[in-house]
């Protein structure tokens, strides 16, 4: 090995290292996005139990619930699509439980029966908990005017309905129309493998980059 060579050599050892390390990271992230998906899928579709007196964000996300009570004439519409049906909106109304009033997500609706009236009915509703994350920075205001949301915001909501910052999603049809959306792990971004496959395809271009110059450099000195 030529002294011309050293440098080049080093640098691709480096460079191959931090990417080889940077796809093994992506491999374990991925253990741990899979960890946590299989225990938020446990949860859905573990034997629904009473609503909890004080349900916790943190302790009480996605808990399979299931409670009788009365649904609201109230609603909020939030926009919202959905596979092969297109644009609609998400039905949430207050449902009173016993003494309590929580917010029930109640489904799916297309845009023509937006302003269809889905009446007061007693219902058992088999659900789960659930506190979306759907808020941030770019989130538009609520059109109130015309009752249009862009966002289940579960704390605006149960203060627009005058509930308990406590949201059921059902799984079960409520009736009237509304068409059962219920919460999933489908829309929780796991990218880990494709983030591993681009990390470790980096480290077999920069290792063929890195023999490739000093191959040009061993025939330019020989």
């Amino acid at each position: 090995m030529t002294r011309q060579m050293a440098g080049p050599l080093i640098v691709g050892i480096i460079g191959v290292a931090i990417l080889l390390s940077l796809g093994k990271w992506q491999l374990d992230r991925l253990a741990w996005k899979q960890g946590i998906l299989a225990d938020i899928t446990a949860r859905i579709e573990q034997a629904p139990v009473d609503l909890p007196a004080n349900p916790d964000p943190e302790r009480d996300a996605y808990l399979s619930v299931v409670a009788t009570g009365v649904i609201g004439t109230r609603e909020i519409q939030v926009l919202a699509s959905r596979k092969q049906k297109g644009a609609g909106y998400r039905v949430i109304a207050p449902f009173t439980v016993g003494d309590r009033t929580v917010l029930l997500d109640r489904g799916f609706i297309p845009l023509e029966a937006k302003d269809t009236p889905r009446g007061r009915d007693t219902v058992t509703v088999t659900g789960n908990l659930h506190w979306p994350d759907e808020v941030d920075s770019y989130t538009a205001e609520p059109d109130r005017n015309r009752n249009i949301w862009f966002a289940r915001d579960v704390d605006a909501m149960a203060a627009e309905l005058q509930t308990e910052p406590v949201l059921i999603i059902a799984r079960s049809d409520t009736g009237n129309g509304t068409e059962p959306f219920p919460v999933g792990i489908t829309g929780i971004p796991n990218d880990h493998l494709q983030y591993a496959i681009t990390w470790f395809s980096l480290a077999l271009v920069w290792f063929g980059m890195t023999v490739f110059l000093l191959w040009r450099i061993k025939h330019r000195t020989s």
